[in-house]
């Protein structure tokens, strides 16, 4: 009998192509693949992104040191999908020859298929759809964490901001019902998870294709209603569509966080308007002092661009102002780049690039500033962390442990005396005092306050026993009891 054929997917981008990985990992083992435990598998699959700066390069590089395999290796097949896919087409053939297939982001489930007409074919196959086919949420998944977990709402999006090609790449707004998201919640939680992030190009419309606009706060609530599910976060809301029964729905329902992501953009009036982002400075900062009034200790992060064509000093300085105002835990910044197809792209007045790199670099030092200020406030607070596989570098070193607090800011802790038998595992709930502060992380050296077993925990105890071919204990499946597996394996993040 065959061995069957081994995969490996590389995900580039967001957390939409973080999830579609693993429909496409779902996809693959249902057709009888298995994930490959060494660094020469069978299949390998890059799933791209147009969206972030020097995808293209990123990708084609990438495929240039795939090219000797491709030549050395018999039977291995490289596919290439997502958004870059989607845009590019037959481009990437041009380009690299040696792939064997691309899809887009309509059709994640043709994967299995088109590896093997290609392989039977001795040719490539390219097929990129125009719509969606079948929605990603019912494809078959092999999800990366046993204790949180993804979950669309819908897919594509409306809005029409310049700078922005993921209309054209993921299609208008598809929501999905609020019954079958429910239902994909609860089997969630019924495998051991306890955290949820739903999922959207922008959260708060959804609703609007079936007509109810108060359809994501409803959907908030109801979620919060799962026995089981102890947080439930979202990605993205959009400031002009924030509504304040949204907010209610936030503070009202214990298991939705206190975090939020609210993506800004610019803090000029003039390049919002160019963005087409049909909200203003004074909108944006409203919605903030709305949520801290209802959420106090809310920690809100934000999406920000240096450099959008016309963008003036004065604009500039706007962006600034409003930063100062905001006090974000964290900033994504970006120095915009053109993305050929966008309404951008052809604006006049692109800003030099050294000019984008200075104002960057003053904005990175600013939200650095305010974020190290903002952790150093949580300095003798107490945080419950929902212990992660490792997110930190430096954890290996230290013998730290990393989470993630309620509002989502990565800390690292000690397990004290919680070791061997004791000690946390991923997916369970250690509550711990902030005992140091730096930018981007909490630090927590003092003895734990205090540990939970959770079902996650016990879930993340299964998976690991599987793995290794060991049936799990009686103790890994009764909540409460002793663990069998002593520490985690730390994951050095890169």
């Amino acid at each position: 009998m065959l061995a069957p054929r081994t995969y490996e997917v590389k995900t580039f981008g967001c957390q939409m192509n973080v999830h579609d990985s693993e429909r496409l990992r779902g996809s693959l083992e249902e057709a009888g693949y298995v994930e490959a435990v060494d660094d020469a598998p069978d299949v390998i699959v890059i799933n791209t992104c147009a969206v972030r700066e020097n995808a293209d390069q990123k990708l084609y590089g990438h495929l240039g040191h795939l090219a000797r395999t491709k030549r050395e290796r018999e039977g291995f097949q490289i596919a290439v999908g997502g958004c870059l896919a989607q845009k590019d087409r037959s481009t990437i053939l041009e380009k690299a020859p040696w792939v064997d297939v691309v899809f887009g982001t309509h059709n994640l489930g043709s994967l299995p298929a088109l590896l093997e007409r290609s392989r039977h074919n001795g040719e490539a196959e390219v097929e990129i759809l125009e719509a969606l086919e079948v929605f990603p949420s019912t494809l078959p998944t092999k999800r990366e964490s046993t204790y949180a977990g993804w979950v669309s709402i819908s897919v594509g999006c409306n809005n029409t901001c310049t700078f922005c090609i993921v209309p054209s790449l993921r299609g208008k707004e598809r929501d999905r019902r609020p019954g079958e998201i429910l239902a994909e919640v609860q089997a969630l939680v019924d495998d051991g998870a306890i955290e949820v992030t739903l999922l959207g190009q922008n959260v708060n419309s959804y609703g609007v294709e079936f007509g109810d606009r108060l359809a994501f706060g409803k959907l908030l609530r109801a979620a919060g209603e799962i026995d089981g599910l102890e947080r439930i976060r979202f990605t993205s809301p959009h400031p002009a569509a924030f509504t304040d029964d949204v907010i209610d729905a936030m503070a009202e329902t214990d298991a939705v966080m206190p975090q939020l992501h609210m993506p800004l953009q610019s803090g000029s009036d003039r390049v919002l308007r160019a963005m087409r982002r049909s909200y203003r400075s004074a909108k944006f900062l409203g919605i903030l002092d709305r949520v801290r009034e209802r959420i106090p200790h809310a920690a809100i992060t934000t999406d920000i661009i240096v450099g959008f064509p016309g963008e003036t000093e004065e604009d500039f300085a706007e962006t600034l102002r409003v930063v100062e105002q905001a006090r974000f835990a964290s900033a994504f910044t970006f120095q915009y780049s053109i993305r050929p197809g966008t309404p951008a792209a052809t604006m006049p007045d692109q800003v030099p690039k050294e000019v984008v790199q200075e104002r960057f670099e003053r904005l990175v030092a600013l939200q650095d500033h305010i974020s190290f200020d903002e952790n150093r406030r949580q300095v003798g607070r107490t945080a419950e962390v929902l212990v992660s596989v490792g997110e930190g570098k430096k954890d290996a070193e230290t013998h730290r442990l990393t989470g993630r607090a309620e509002d989502n800011r990565l800390v690292h802790f000690s397990p004290g005396g919680l070791t061997g038998a004791d000690a946390p595992r991923p997916g369970d709930v250690v509550t711990v005092e902030i005992t140091h502060a730096a930018p981007f992380h909490l630090i927590a050296d003092a003895e734990p306050l205090g540990l939970r077993r959770t079902r996650a925990g016990d879930a993340w105890d299964r998976a690991q026993a599987d793995s290794c071919g060991v049936p799990a204990t009686a103790s890994a499946t009764a909540p409460g009891g002793p663990v069998s597996l002593g520490l985690p394996t730390l994951r050095v993040a890169g």
